[in-house]
Order: C-alpha cells, then structure tokens, then sequence
C-alpha cells in the first residue's frame, strides 16, 4: 500500500484506482472515465448486474480522493471477505467465473456498453456466488469495434479450462507464472491433437494462437475487424458454448475420498465434530479457515453458525467436491479454495505485489487445523517449533488435533520410510505449541487416542 493509501495491485487502469482509508475500501473513478461511467449508471447496466447478484455493488462516497486532481468519483464497494485467485480455485470455479464474465458481456452489449477486461482476477466469490468486481472494466460500445478482451478471455479462462480438462488438472497452477493469463501459443502445444477437430477450441485456441503469431506487430484484433454488433454477439455465443461443454471427470485422487476411509467409528467422528462445534461456540470466531479441509465437512459446523469460512485443500478433486456441494446447498457463508501449505500462494505480478500471498490475506480468527499435523510433521519433515510460529502467524486462535504415533493413519504414514522423529510426541507437541499459544482446553476424542486442542495466540492474551 502507498503513502496515500493506494492499493500496490491497482495501478495498471487509468481509469481508477482503489485506495483504503480509516481501514476502508474506496475506488476513485478518474475523470477520463466520466462518460463510461455515467453511461453504465444512466443505462441501467449497473441496477441490473447488481440486482441480478453479477456485479458488486457501491455506494458513492463523499469523501477527499487520493488524487483530486484526477477525480471525477469516489465509490465504496461492497467488501469482500476473502480475496481468492485463479490458482486457488478448483475447476468448477473457473468455469463458472468464466460464464458470469460471458453473460455479464452479452448484457453490457444489450444496453451499449462492452467489458474491456477479460481477467479472471475480476472475479470474486461472495456469498457462494462468482461476482464482477471492477466497475471500471465498462466502456461504451462502438459499432464495428472488435472485442479488445477477447485474447485475455481466451487466456484467463478458455485455455486453463481445456488443460484441466484434456490434460491435467494441475495445470491451473501455470496462473502462477503466468499472471496474464496462460499464452495461447502454449496452450495450444499442450493440448492434445484430438482438440483440433472441436470447433471451439481449434477457433478460440489453436487458430487464435496461429493468428497471434501472425499479428504479433499489428493491432490485436485477429480477425475481428469490422465486427458487427450480430457478429460481435455470435462470438461471445460461441465462447460461451465451448465453456460450457468442458466438463471435467473428477476420478480418484490420494484424498478425494478420505472420509470413505476414515479411521474414526462412527462414535468418533461424532463426538469430535461435538467437540469443534462447542470450541467454535466458545470463540465465536468472525472468520474461520480450516486446512486441510478436504471437501470441508468441518468447515460446514462453522460455517452452518454464520461464521465466513475458507477451507483450503491441496486435493483438486476434494476441492472440486465441496464447491459442488456448496453450490448445490446455495451455501453462502462457505468458500473451498485449493492450497498448498508446504508452497502456498506466494505474492506475484509487479513488485510481487499485484496479488497478495497467502499469509498477507490474515490473520484468520480462527483456525481449523484437523488431522494435519502429523502430515506436516512426518511426512514433510516441519519440526512443531515452524509449525507453532507459522500457526501463529495466521490466526488468533487455533483448534488443532493431535494424533500419536500409534495411530493407523501415522503408522502407514511411517511405512514407507524411517522414524527419523523422535520429537514426534505429544509432550514435544505442547511443549513447541505452549510458546506461542496458550491451551485452553485439551479433549481426548473418545474411541481414539487423538487429542483435540483450544489454543489462544498468546500475543492476544491480557
């Protein structure tokens, strides 16, 4: 953030800016987008997105901007919980992303207006819901003008969507390198042959990348001069159509199924799910994470009590599960997010600022650390001395479990190689957690030996 409280991720549009005062979040709208923005208002593009639950909405702000010199508005936007990424979501999320973006489009064409942004990074999930989050992304529509987002669509969402699907699901992590989006050219090489015979994707990939390659020192238009309004919307059909029938076959991952073959009775699992719910009852967290969520059946005790929940997995297909889940419930207080936490989401794009790491999005008030440890501790060798401080770094309070060498799941865990953890003991764990926490409450789940833990950061204690 700047000395005048300007976001370091918003700078790149000279239409506007956001900038946070007094710990909130405002948009200053420059001059220079005046007329787009009064159309947008006067239209009833912006009352219709909005109502519709497709475009954040705001409120108009009258307060000093960062730069008045420059300043038509300020607006204050709805805040969001939890700002996520592309790499972060699982498939199902940025196809649906894609498709609001799309329709969101076609609607803006209906009333004058057109996106000139493709990005997925304008996509925020509020409420259950993928929701357009910059209002400065509208401009007028000119007859016969191409779509000047058409190539970042295509790389934001098309491509990403049709590696998950034709060749690997990880390859949504390529966002990470690829801020812009995945290059077309390089999509179009990974792809497999069998998707030049699709229509859409030969189109909007291969033929797309080819035309790129072509046009690489002219306009970016690809075949798109002198688009009519008719064509310009067959376009956006027919993005819309080839999103919409990439289907991703989930399969079976190493944790996809893990509660199918859980360790607990069912008396257990019972009690333990108690358990979390009477410790989330006495923190009354107003934001929770839970790692290692798998598809987030813990997650849900919290967020069934009103309390914004974020449950990460390193597991696509579990991800994959509980997005499904949630959209099927119309959860809105639930959003599963992927994430590894021996790599997590570190801070990208200029100055590694333009997208925030995964710690800069803390501190959690609480956090679910549920049959985790001992995956950390074992089989990626973090002693609990790291493992305590990273804890202490992004919550203020902490329900963790800990489960003893002599339980299955460790067992197999230490199958496969040496027991080079002598310090991998319940004494050691208390020990290394007790300098940086305080124990509240430590409750053996009954049927097992696994002990659930009510830690407080002791930074937060009086």
């Amino acid at each position: 953030m700047t000395a005048d409280g300007r976001l370091a991720s918003s700078f790149r549009d000279p239409s506007g800016f956001l900038f946070v005062r007094s710990g909130r979040l405002y948009r200053q709208i420059n001059t220079v987008y005046r007329s787009d923005y009064d159309l947008m208002i006067g239209s009833g593009l912006y009352e219709a997105l909005t109502s519709d639950g497709l475009l954040i909405p705001h409120v108009e702000a009258a307060i000093e901007p960062a730069d008045p010199a420059l300043c038509y508005k300020v607006i204050e936007p709805a805040p969001v919980p939890f700002i996520s990424y592309p790499y972060e979501w699982c498939f199902s999320q940025l196809k649906d992303a894609a498709l609001v973006t799309l329709e969101i489009q076609k609607r803006s064409l209906e009333r004058g207006m057109s996106l000139k942004d493709g990005s997925a990074y304008n996509i925020q999930f509020l409420g259950g819901q993928p929701m357009f989050v910059d209002t400065l992304s509208f401009e007028k529509y000119r007859e016969g003008s191409p779509w000047v987002a058409y190539r970042q669509f295509c790389q934001h969402f098309l491509a990403p969507l049709a590696l998950m699907v034709f060749r690997d699901i990880r390859l949504s992590q390529l966002f990470r390198v690829y801020v812009d989006g995945i290059p077309l050219d390089l999509a179009s090489r990974l792809l497999p042959r069998r998707t030049r015979f699709a229509f859409s994707l030969m189109t909007h990939i291969h033929l797309h990348a080819l035309s790129q390659k072509r046009y690489a020192d002219k306009p970016d238009r690809h075949g798109q001069c002198g688009m009519s309004r008719l064509s310009f919307m067959g376009l956006v059909d027919s993005l819309q159509t080839a999103v919409k029938k990439l289907k991703w076959k989930t399969g079976s991952t190493e944790w996809g199924d893990y509660y199918e073959r859980t360790d607990y009775s069912a008396e257990a699992f019972e009690l333990k799910r108690q358990l979390v719910g009477r410790y989330l009852d006495v923190l009354k967290p107003q934001s929770v994470w839970d790692l290692g969520a798998n598809r987030g059946v813990f997650s849900r005790i919290a967020s069934a009590k009103g309390m914004p929940t974020i449950a990460f997995d390193i597991d696509p297909v579990a991800v994959e599960n509980g997005y499904r889940e949630c959209r099927a419930a119309g959860e809105a207080n639930l959003l599963p997010l992927l994430l590894d936490l021996t790599n997590p989401s570190p801070g990208i794009g200029w100055q590694n600022q333009e997208r925030m790491s995964f710690l800069d999005r803390g501190p959690a008030d609480t956090v679910l650390a549920l049959a985790l440890i001992h995956h950390l501790a074992i089989s990626n060798n973090l002693p609990f001395d790291r493992l305590a401080s990273f804890f202490s770094g992004c919550c203020e309070s902490l329900i963790i479990e800990f489960i003893p060498k002599s339980d299955p799941q460790v067992q197999r865990l230490l199958a496969t190689r040496e027991d080079i953890f002598p310090e991998y003991t319940q004494q050691c764990f208390e020990r290394e957690f007790g300098v940086l926490f305080v124990t509240d409450q430590a409750v053996k789940i009954g049927g097992s030996e696994r002990i659930l833990y009510l830690m407080r950061r002791k930074a937060d204690r009086t």
